[in-house]
């Protein structure tokens, strides 16, 4: 169903509510923190694999390239890509998680182009970005759509498009949805919707109509460690990445 904004009012309140949490390591955020580093370790890679990401042994590997975390919470992502060199400007739906996000940069001493907006608001103002990331927003939106029209209207000719989200499986539901939210009580309640999760067919199809080619997928499982690694399996969580077609 396309809507004129991608903007799910539910989903901003139930996130508006995370206030200070978003940093809080043993909070309702716990789970994303454990995510990030397989997140942050995906996207280094298909910025390598595009030739975007200069060599590992640079610590500023991003510099000099505009990035844009799409749904960006407290800024669990922007801020390691800001410390690998990136000029990042980061947006959300939710004020309060800007705030967030803002006051643990400037605590870090992190320069943090921090927004509250969505991305079709940005996509208006006629930017364009190298690096285009958003991850576990997705399955949050209201119109995909626009959503997705908004990302390939700000990305560069040459630039990186990176998606992770949840898979519309009876895994997911069990485990995402029954398990986290209803059992272990890993994540707040209502956190997900599991008809708005999204299969890889169907977001590369999407991706497709509105010119960018989708042409990396993979799986993250979780580790012993409480971590997640890169896997064929993509029934539950799973990554994507591409470029304009």
């Amino acid at each position: 169903m396309d809507k004129t904004t991608s903007q799910d009012p539910k989903d901003t309140a139930q996130f508006d509510n995370f206030g200070n949490d978003w940093w809080d390591m043993k909070g309702p955020m716990a789970p994303l923190h454990q995510f990030t580093p397989i997140r942050l370790d995906y996207i280094i890679a298909m910025a390598k694999r595009a030739g975007l990401c200069t060599d590992n042994d640079n610590q500023t590997p991003f510099a000099g390239l505009s990035v844009l975390d799409i749904g960006c919470g407290g800024g669990l992502l922007a801020e390691p890509m800001a410390r690998l060199g990136a000029n990042v400007t980061a947006i959300d739906a939710s004020e309060n998680a800007i705030t967030a996000a803002k006051a643990h940069a400037s605590e870090q001493g992190l320069r943090i182009d921090y927004r509250a907006c969505l991305a079709e608001e940005l996509a208006e103002q006629g930017q364009k970005f190298d690096i285009i990331y958003s991850s576990e927003v997705i399955e949050h939106v209201l119109s995909r759509k626009t959503f997705i029209s908004a990302i390939a209207n700000l990305c560069a000719p040459e630039g990186l498009v990176v998606i992770t989200t949840i898979n519309r499986t009876l895994a997911a539901l069990a485990v995402i949805k029954i398990g986290a939210e209803y059992i272990t009580r890993q994540i707040p309640k209502g956190t997900h919707d599991y008809q708005k999760f999204v299969t890889p067919d169907e977001l590369a199809s999407e991706f497709r109509a509105a010119g960018i080619l989708l042409d990396h997928f993979t799986g993250f499982v979780p580790t012993p460690s409480g971590r997640f690694r890169q896997s064929q399996f993509m029934g539950i969580n799973y990554a994507a990445s591409g470029r304009l077609a």
